[in-house]
C-alpha cells in the first residue's frame, strides 16, 4: 500500500470486505466514507455512543475527543477507534464486519413542510414532514434525519415510518420526538411550531436497519421513543413479507409511554410472526399495571436466555443500548456482529466529558 499525504488523501481499507477509499487529512474517517457511499456502522458521530468502534489493524490515527463510555482508555490501548473522531495520519487498515452498502442512498440536503403535528402522549409529538414535490427521500427503514437550526446547529430524529410508505397518498416522513424541557427544538415543537412551517433536514444518516441476508430469529428492543425506528422496522417487515420470528420488547417508565401500544397490537393481527412484550419500570397504583417490569433489556434475558442464534436491534436511552450490548454478549452469547443499535444520545448526552 502505497504512503497519503494529508492533500492527496489516505487511503482507508476496511477488512474483511477488501472495501477501500480515500480520506482526507482534515476530514474524520467516518466523514470521508459517508461522502464515498461507504457503510460503515455509525450512531451520533459525536463520539458518545460508541457505535462507531472498529478495530485498527495497522497505520496511525488521531484520535479526538470522545467519551469514555464509547472508547475506553484500555480499548484504545488494545487497537480500537472511532471512526467518528479519528483522522488518519498515514494509510490505515481497519477492521469492521458490519461494512454494508448502506451508503447507497445519497445525503441531501432539502426543505421540508410541517404536514401534521399530532400528540402522542403527555411528552411524545409525531410529526409529519412533508418531501418537495418530486424529490422524495430515499432511506432504508431505521435510518435517520439532522434538522438544521440557525447557526448550523443540530438535530437528529429517526423516521418511524418505512420508505414504501412515502408513496401513499397524504404521507410524508414521519418522526418521534420526545420533550426535553429546555431543549432549542424540541421547545419549539411543543410550543410554537405550527402546520406548514419550513424546516431543513439533510439525510438519510445511520446504519441502524434490517439485515435481510439473515434469516435468524430476531429481537427488537426500544426504550421510550427508542420505538420510532423499531416501527419502521416492522412495517417494512411486512411491506416485504418477511417472517423471520420477531419479539419485540418495549420499555417505559409508565404505561402511558408506551405510546403505540394498540398500533402494535393491531400489527400482531396481520404478522403473526410478531410478538410483543411491554415492559414498565416504574408504575404506581392507579396504572393498574399487571404486565411485565423491571428493566427493559433484563426482560429479554429472562425469556432468552440464549441468544447465540439471534440477531439484536436496539434502540434509545444509551443506557439501555449499552446495558442490552455488555450484558448479551457477555451473558447471553449473542454474537458481537450481530448486535446492531441506535443509541438516542441527547445533546446533554454529548455534552459529558
Amino acid at each position: 500500500m502505497s504512503a497519503g499525504s494529508p492533500e492527496a488523501g489516505f487511503s482507508i481499507t476496511i477488512e474483511p470486505s477488501g472495501r477501500h477509499f480515500a480520506a482526507q487529512g482534515d476530514e474524520t474517517i467516518l466523514a470521508a466514507a459517508i461522502r464515498q457511499g461507504i457503510g460503515l456502522p455509525y450512531g451520533c458521530k459525536d463520539g458518545a455512543c460508541g457505535s462507531c468502534k472498529c478495530k485498527k489493524l495497522s497505520g496511525e490515527v488521531e484520535i479526538g475527543a470522545h467519551q469514555s463510555k464509547a472508547l475506553s482508555a484500555e480499548e484504545q490501548i488494545n487497537g480500537y477507534v472511532l471512526t467518528c473522531c479519528s483522522r488518519a495520519k498515514t494509510d490505515v487498515v481497519l477492521e469492521s464486519r458490519q461494512v454494508t452498502e448502506a451508503g447507497a442512498f445519497p445525503v441531501r440536503k432539502m426543505p421540508v413542510r410541517v404536514q401534521a403535528l399530532t400528540r402522542l402522549s403527555h411528552d411524545v409529538m409525531g410529526i409529519r414532514l412533508q418531501m418537495p414535490a418530486g424529490e422524495p427521500l430515499q432511506f432504508h427503514a431505521g435510518q435517520y434525519v439532522e434538522f438544521i437550526l440557525q447557526g448550523g446547529v443540530r438535530r437528529s430524529y429517526s423516521m418511524a415510518n418505512a420508505p414504501h410508505t412515502l408513496a401513499q397518498p397524504g404521507h410524508g416522513v414521519e418522526l418521534h420526538i420526545r420533550h426535553m424541557p429546555g431543549g432549542r427544538f424540541t421547545d419549539h415543537v411543543f410550543g410554537g411550531m405550527k402546520e406548514k412551517e419550513i424546516l431543513r433536514i439533510e439525510g438519510p444518516y445511520g446504519s441502524f436497519f434490517l439485515r435481510e441476508d439473515s434469516d435468524k430469529p430476531v429481537v427488537l428492543l426500544a426504550s421510550g421513543t427508542g420505538f420510532a425506528p423499531i416501527k419502521a422496522l416492522i412495517e417494512h417487515m411486512e411491506h416485504k413479507g418477511i417472517t423471520r420470528p420477531a419479539v419485540l420488547y418495549w420499555g417505559g417508565r409508565r404505561p402511558e409511554d408506551l405510546y403505540m401500544d394498540d398500533w402494535l397490537k393491531d400489527c400482531m393481527t396481520r404478522m403473526p410472526n410478531l410478538h410483543y412484550v411491554p415492559v414498565v419500570s416504574n408504575a404506581v397504583p392507579e396504572d393498574n399495571w399487571t404486565g411485565r417490569t423491571g428493566f427493559v433489556h433484563l426482560a429479554v434475558l429472562e425469556d432468552i436466555p440464549d441468544l447465540s442464534g439471534h440477531q439484536v436491534y436496539a434502540c434509545g436511552a444509551p443506557i439501555v443500548v449499552d446495558s442490552a450490548h455488555k450484558d448479551y454478549v457477555a451473558r447471553a452469547g449473542l454474537p458481537d456482529e450481530e448486535f446492531f443499535a441506535d443509541s438516542f444520545t441527547s445533546e446533554a448526552d454529548k455534552a459529558v466529558p
